[in-house]
């Protein structure tokens, strides 16, 4: 059984710990629990993980989040991983900070990664973590609030919730997308 968990961002020094970030932190944390580390290849940065029986395929792809659905459908199609088995990680206006929200499909509710992906897919069917970022910021400054570093105040949230994304993800792995949302999406 194989997997693929996109974690989604864009490439840079400047955009590391911002709220755009959130789906490359996540995969580094999971990456890094398993002892293991990402390697620069084609359109991503890519780590193998294996757990019991299940192999992950990892990736942060490095077209920047608006063309992130390059590399979700390379690495899907390279490794033969069904639609069913890839999880897309991406951070969330809609949602307060911290809230997490695993969903089998849905629309791509404005963000440019999951248009993405929905393009190269061409299909709305597949899961994905959403974290959410909140939305506490001016009119028009969206751009900067989603690009903005996480406050200080934010920090201890972002960090257990990056903590329980993990678990979601292993949950996903082993348990299957519905008990997992039924655990997790209160």
């Amino acid at each position: 059984m194989k997997f693929l968990i996109a974690g989604l961002g864009n490439i840079g020094a400047e955009y590391d710990g911002t709220r755009h970030n959130i789906g490359f932190d996540i995969a580094d944390v999971l990456v890094m629990k398993n002892n293991q580390a990402f390697r620069q290849d084609r359109l991503a940065h890519v780590a193998e993980l294996k757990w019991k029986g299940k192999q992950l395929v990892v990736i942060k792809p490095t077209t920047y989040m608006n063309l992130s659905g390059k590399a979700v459908k390379y690495w899907m199609d390279k490794e033969k991983i069904p639609l069913e088995q890839i999880l897309v990680i991406i951070d969330e206006l809609a949602l307060p900070l911290g809230t997490l929200r695993m969903k089998g499909s849905g629309s791509d509710g404005g963000h440019n990664g999951l248009k993405s992906v929905q393009e190269s897919l061409q299909t709305t069917q597949y899961p994905r973590l959403r974290f959410g970022v909140g939305n506490d910021f001016p009119k028009g400054m969206q751009v900067e609030y989603v690009l903005g570093k996480w406050t200080k105040e934010q920090f201890p949230i972002v960090k257990e919730k990056v903590l329980t994304s993990v678990e979601m993800i292993e949950s996903f792995v082993f348990r299957g997308i519905q008990q997992t949302m039924n655990q997790y999406n209160k």
